[in-house]
Formats: C-alpha cells, sequence, structure tokens
C-alpha cells in the first residue's frame, strides 16, 4: 500500500516555490490558489502530479494549465469580489474554480 499523498501541503509548496517566485503577489490570488484542490480536477491515475509546474493531460487531448500560467491570468485579470467573468473553453473546470474564489459570478463555455 503506498503512503497518502498530503496534497495540502504539495498546494502549499505550489504556491509558495512555483507562484510567488514569479512575481503572483495579489494576496486574494495566492489564498485562491491555497484553497482551490487542483488534484481533484485531475485522472485519478494523475494526481500525484497534480501540483507540478507543467500542464498535466486530463484526458480527450486536453490538459490541464501550468498552475503559473493558470495564476498570471487570472492576477492579469484583476478581478474584484463584484466581477462577473465569462470564460471560453471550460477544460478541466479549475480554472473555473479559481475565478470563482475571485468574483461574483463565472459562466464558462
Amino acid at each position: 500500500m503506498s503512503p497518502e499523498i498530503n496534497y495540502a501541503l504539495l498546494r502549499k509548496r505550489m504556491v509558495e516555490e512555483q507562484l510567488i517566485p514569479r512575481g503572483i503577489s495579489n494576496p486574494k490570488v495566492i489564498e485562491a490558489f491555497l484553497k482551490v484542490e487542483r488534484h481533484r480536477f485531475i485522472p485519478e491515475k494523475l494526481r500525484e502530479n497534480s501540483y507540478a509546474d507543467y500542464p498535466v493531460p486530463i484526458g480527450e487531448g486536453q490538459t490541464i494549465s501550468q498552475p503559473y500560467i493558470v495564476a498570471l491570468m487570472t492576477e492579469s485579470l484583476d478581478l474584484s469580489g463584484e466581477s462577473k467573468v465569462l470564460e471560453i473553453g471550460t477544460g478541466s473546470g479549475y480554472q473555473t474554480a479559481i475565478l470563482a474564489e475571485l468574483s461574483k459570478e463565472v459562466y464558462t463555455v
């Protein structure tokens, strides 16, 4: 039996080692990345790679984007808690979950 993966620790390391050193500084964006469980958006057989610094396949030729790219795009939006967001290309839903933490409404296609 393999040891249980500590996803909370991996998520914290992702933020501290991949996002903040590259300039992600908005406290609300950082909080969203600490809260949203990226591993839940990745197929079970690949979950050990959930918080790695690269895109991960999610099936049907699609990938979940590298965490830093999601953070960079999100921070660039400069969302207020009252923002309404239209996301084109839902993919895994991870970006949607991050956006939902930072805005009033998210519409995704």
